[in-house]
């Protein structure tokens, strides 16, 4: 009977050499990060299937606890069910295109930096109220709009120019000029009528008498000369001031003219050259497209692998634990089958053993002689056999239905599919490798259509004319600017002399007053103030008579500047900046034929000047104001699909079938099948658990043997106790030996009844939904790989179009606003006014109204500085009078000679 239970025993193998059931994979196809090339990686419990894993994947599929294992097996079940249901409800192809990051957008080389026309601005500047005050003025004297009539006239036909018109346009300088006029005869004509009276001693002599009123005379007389000293100090400052600020600007303002000409026609005959550096800034899209034409196949490929490998992998690890399903079951079959066999076999040779065991202890216990055994003769009697394991059904039938299986090499089977669907990225390349040829070669065919470009750019033969109209503008204007460059050079120095002159007064003014100030204040010594007095009086007059001397130049000086500034302030600026001039040239008949301006730059006849301006102005190109044979539409040559239309068909018209995935064979679909048909599901395996509920034997042989040994000591007659111990060492070898290898084969029957029990159930559910899956997986991969391989094309060719739409949306650009823009033309015209107006005519004319005013306020200086020069001198009849401290300014008067 020991001999049976052994082999039995010895049948069933190490605990650690049972099948446990399959672990869901956790590998790349789960989120971590990949052990092998975009693969399945690595399965951390069971490989079976993968390179690395096969050796362990040979040895069959290693044990466990059962309930443990099939705790694991329920919880991974439900979590690749999720996840496959997920991955196959999950739409192919819902990924978005990446957005265009800071690398998407092109970079282009600056092509015409050097030939650009710099806009120039009005600078604010601390004069600003006085060039303000000076335009007014202006505007007082000259109020006359635009002489267009007069200006006609005198452009057509100069001979029939009537004097009687030019007066009555320029009435207010011509009023200035006859008060110039007076001025000019009325100073020098005073002043020699002053030295007539100097030379009879009646102008600037000496008070004949004290008067009470002399003190208050005096000191108004000071107050006023120093006054009129500050306005005319004031004044000849600011001329300072612009004299060289017109200096300052006048050279670099006449130099900005044939420079700014010569930059316009290098602009415009720097066109096609510049044309053509746009065209070739073509390489840098081109290239970045080839660039992206490099890694489009592996790209695509990647990303039909990166989002099919959830479903492929979820269905790989389905399949993987029906396999397991399968071959765990068959070795749980297995063990059952040998199990209930060795225990029936041992119940069979245990019966006859343990009757004869019972009727021996029950004798022995029955005997008179032995002491208290009555207690223990019920537990003896009830020793016989509990399970009887014949009773159980028979998996007989299901394993010759499992005979052979499994008939294919699971292990291999799922190995090739994920090697197939890593291989995902490799066939992309491959069989994209043509189309990505034929992209290249369309590349080329654009780049010839860019350079169409170019070569159909219509400017080169238009701007003749316009590069003929600026060279005779810069030729002609070369002598009237060297006669400017001379006249302000004569202006500058004749201003700095007379301004000179000017400060010369005034230091004949300060320091006469200074003198004849201290002089009244010496009275006490007479010789002291007689001296300081006179001295201060002959300096006042020397003043006056510089001041008579040169009034009339300064006042020439100013009324030339003021008929030039003036001028070119009310007949141009003003004109200018209210657009005036612009719609002067406009007018038809108002130029002669020969200053035909639409004509000479060769306009469009449908346009005139203030158009062209206001077109040039906001950004238009040369090619859109000037007349061609024929309309030449920018927008049209740029659109683009004139460039992209057959690079994006080729695109659009790519299909690729990658091929079809295998993940199943039929034979192992075989396999699923007859596990699903061998009735696993359908053995009863309550009642194998019902009848291990049931002890080998009824009455614990542990607890019989320790009674009987507990007997032995109480007894008093040797024999019995010699009996007893006999029968309790026999109970413990059964127990030791049989008994308990026995028990030990209910417990693996018990493990192996559990998982059974626990599969069955679901089995028939799970292998069809494996198979549902498998089937399901493997039609929809190629076609989903098809709906991703167009997304991603499509997100390939509207990234490549947008490099296409920036370069040609930077063509236009850069043609409009700078190769072959003409809003140079409307910017050298806003920066002559800036130069002639606002840096040269606003100085120049705050130049001749400052030192006008100088002129004018000599008069006053005049009158004050001769009248004062008396209170200054001593007096010829001094009248004492004790009443007035200032006809008296002594208590104690004292007699002094006077020169009669």
């Amino acid at each position: 009977m020991l001999g049976v239970v052994k082999q039995a025993w010895d049948g069933l193998g190490d605990a650690s050499t049972w099948p446990r059931q399959a672990q869901l994979p956790r590998g790349a196809g789960w989120g971590n990060k990949p052990q092998q090339r975009l693969g399945f990686a690595r399965w951390p419990t069971r490989q079976a299937g993968f390179p690395e894993q096969q050796a362990e994947a040979e040895r069959a599929i290693q044990g466990q606890a059962c309930s443990s294992a099939c705790s694991l097996a329920d919880g991974a079940m439900r979590a690749a069910g999720l996840l496959l249901a997920w991955a196959l409800l999950r739409p192919a192809g819902t990924q978005q295109c990446h957005l265009a990051g800071p690398g998407g957008v092109l970079r282009f080389t600056d092509t015409h930096a050097e030939i650009r026309v710099p806009a120039l601005h009005r600078v604010p500047s601390s004069l600003d109220p006085l060039y303000g005050l000076v335009r007014r003025c202006l505007d007082l004297i000259q109020q006359n709009p635009l002489p267009t009539e007069l200006l006609r006239a005198a452009l057509n036909d100069p001979s029939s120019v009537q004097t009687s018109q030019v007066v009555q346009y320029e009435l207010g300088y011509v009023v200035c000029a006859v008060v110039a006029l007076l001025f000019t005869v009325a100073m020098p004509v005073a002043g020699m009528c002053f030295c007539y009276c100097r030379s009879r001693r009646r102008c600037g002599g000496r008070l004949r008498a004290h008067r009470r009123s002399l003190g208050c005379r005096r000191r108004c007389l000071l107050t006023c000369l120093s006054l009129t000293s500050l306005v005319i100090l004031t004044s000849v400052i600011c001329a300072f001031i612009t004299s060289q600020r017109v200096k300052g600007q006048m050279e670099p303002g006449l130099g900005a003219v044939p420079a700014t000409l010569r930059t316009l026609r290098q602009h415009i005959a720097n066109v096609p050259q510049g044309v053509q550096m746009v065209v070739d800034q073509f390489e840098v899209p081109r290239q970045q497209i080839l660039s992206d034409l490099g890694g489009l196949s592996r790209s695509v490929g990647l990303s039909i692998h990166a989002q099919l490998k959830a479903m492929t992998y979820a269905a790989l690890a389905d399949l993987q634990d029906r396999a397991g399903d399968l071959q765990t079951s068959l070795h749980h079959l297995q063990i059952l089958d040998k199990t209930v066999r060795a225990l029936a076999s041992a119940r069979a040779e245990l019966e006859p053993a343990l009757q004869e065991r019972r009727r021996r202890v029950v004798t022995l216990l029955d005997d008179p002689r032995c002491t208290s055994c009555a207690s223990v003769l019920g537990r003896a009697q009830s020793l016989e056999l509990g399970a009887d394991y014949s009773k159980v059904p028979s998996v007989e039938k299901v394993l010759k239905a499992l005979a052979g299986l499994p008939r294919s090499d699971f292990a291999e089977m799922i190995r090739q599919g994920n090697g197939t669907f890593n291989s995902i990225p490799e066939l992309a390349v491959e069989r994209m490798a043509q189309v990505i040829q034929d992209l290249r070669d369309e590349m080329a065919r654009v780049t010839e259509k860019v350079q169409s470009i170019a070569n159909s750019f219509p400017l080169p033969d238009y701007t003749r004319p316009v590069s003929e109209a600026l060279v005779k503008a810069e030729d002609r204007s070369q002598p009237y600017l060297r006669e400017v460059e001379r006249f302000e050079q004569y202006r500058w120095i004749a201003g700095t002399v007379l301004c000179s002159i000017v400060l010369l007064i005034l230091a004949c003014n300060v320091t006469g007053m200074a003198l004849g100030v201290y002089g009244l204040s010496k009275r006490e010594d007479p010789s002291d103030y007689e001296c300081r007095g006179e001295a201060g009086a002959k300096l006042l007059l020397v003043g006056v008579g510089l001041a008579f001397l040169f009034s009339w130049l300064l006042i020439l000086l100013v009324f030339t500047t003021f008929l030039v500034g003036g001028n070119i302030q009310t007949l141009v600026c003003r004109n200018w900046v209210n657009q005036e001039i612009y719609k002067f040239v406009d007018t038809p008949g108002n130029l002669p034929p020969s200053m035909n301006l639409t004509r000479q730059l060769n306009l469009r006849r449908d346009s005139n000047l203030s158009a062209t301006y206001r077109e040039c102005k906001t950004g238009a190109g040369l090619w859109e104001v000037l007349q061609l044979e024929r309309s030449y539409d920018l927008d049209e040559h740029l659109k683009t699909p004139k460039y992209t239309a057959d690079f994006q068909k080729r695109l659009g018209d790519f299909t690729a079938r990658l091929g079809d995935v295998r993940l199943l064979r039929s034979e192992g679909r075989q396999d699923l099948e007859t596990f699903a048909r061998s009735g696993v599901d359908e053995v009863d395996y309550r009642h194998f658990q019902e009848e291990m509920k049931n002890p080998v034997v009824q009455t614990s042989l542990r607890g019989l043997a320790r009674s009987l040994e507990g007997l032995q000591k109480m007894q008093r007659n040797g024999t019995v106790a010699g009996r007893l111990a006999a029968e309790a060492q026999a109970l413990w070898q059964m127990q030791n030996s049989t008994v308990q290898s026995q028990e030990a084969l209910v417990a693996k029957l018990g493990e192996s009844v559990q998982f059974l029990s626990r599969l069955a159930p679901q089995l028939q559910e799970r292998v069809k939904t494996t198979l549902a899956t498998m089937a399901s997986v493997e039609a929809q991969l190629p076609a989903q790989a098809q709906q991703i391989l167009r997304q991603e094309i499509g997100c390939f060719t509207r990234k490549e179009l947008r490099y296409f739409t920036q370069y040609l949306n930077w063509v236009g650009q850069t043609l409009r606003e700078d190769v072959a823009s003409c809003q140079p033309l409307a910017t050298a015209l806003d920066n002559g006014r800036v130069i002639l107006c606002d840096r040269i005519a606003d100085p120049w004319n705050a130049f001749w109204f400052s030192l006008g005013c100088c002129t004018f306020f000599l008069i006053p200086n005049i009158i004050f500085a001769v009248r004062l020069t008396k209170h200054f001198r001593p007096i010829r009849n001094r009248l004492i009078s004790t009443g007035s401290e200032e006809t008296c300014p002594f208590h104690i008067p004292r007699v002094t000679a006077l020169k009669l």
